[in-house]
């Protein structure tokens, strides 16, 4: 699903992943562990394309080379983030925003129907069309206990909220590679819980996850395939699940 080789990636000419290189399955979940400031952010914001983000290297996606594409243009191939610090969006809505998704209106949409979609749709298409994301919006929102429903995204959310529409977005797109960046900061055990079903719901032999995390509590709920350990930017350790009993017990100084 994803080859990454020597990626290094600077911000504000700061060097902070130095020349990492590693392999995604397809079908598997992958963790990525180390304490603050080892680059693990860092790295997700690169794959995904953020521009703020400088990057030296090769990123391949499902056999294709992306390392020069737009966040946006691999959002259309399938790649998702869930951000850290989700951005407040005034004047938008979850609704709103995942009816507007380049990834809902392109994965999986044979060319003559994308034709079609550029064209003047038929009202009554059109509305069954936006009742259709609003109900799936309003499935995945009661799954996680989410009062999203009339107001702006992230607006006033707690952390948790935040991470739970995160989440909401991910289901409704059904991208094909998931960077999910500490999702499980400012989750209650309840919450928790919730966000990790989710994730094992739609995990099949075509997805890929990658979980950024400090610690080993989301784990215990999203049992990884792989884990991998990074430190001052660069990925120091890679192994199964036992490299998460062995953090727990010994901490990264261990490492």
């Amino acid at each position: 699903m994803l080859k990454v080789e020597d990626l290094h990636v600077s911000v504000a000419d700061k060097e902070i992943v130095k020349g990492v290189s590693f392999s995604l399955e397809k079908g598997k979940i992958y963790a990525i562990m180390g304490p603050n400031g080892s680059g693990k952010s860092s790295l997700c914001n690169a794959l995904m394309g953020n521009p703020d983000y400088k990057t030296a290297g090769k990123i391949v996606m499902d056999g294709k080379e992306i390392s020069k594409m737009g966040a946006d243009e691999r959002a259309r191939l399938g790649m998702f983030m869930s951000f850290q610090n989700p951005e407040e969006i005034e004047g938008v809505g979850l609704e709103g925003l995942m009816r507007k998704a380049p990834m809902a209106e392109a994965r999986g949409v044979p060319a003559s129907h994308r034709e079609a979609m550029q064209k003047p749709a038929d009202k009554r298409e059109e509305i069954r069309n936006w009742a259709l994301v609003g109900g799936k919006v309003k499935k995945a929102s009661e799954g996680l206990r989410l009062d999203a429903e009339k107001r702006d995204l992230n607006v006033g959310f707690s952390g948790g909220e935040k991470k739970k529409a995160e989440i909401v977005q991910m289901e409704i797109l059904q991208p094909k590679l998931i960077l999910l960046d500490e999702i499980d900061s400012g989750l209650d055990v309840d919450a928790l819980k919730a966000v990790a079903k989710a994730i094992n719901k739609m995990r099949d032999a075509e997805r890929t996850f990658l979980l950024v995390t400090h610690y080993s509590r989301i784990l215990k709920y999203v049992k990884p395939d792989s884990v991998l350990i990074m430190k001052e930017g660069k990925i120091v350790k890679k192994g199964g699940p036992e490299l998460v009993r062995e953090i727990e017990k010994e901490g990264y100084g261990a490492i």
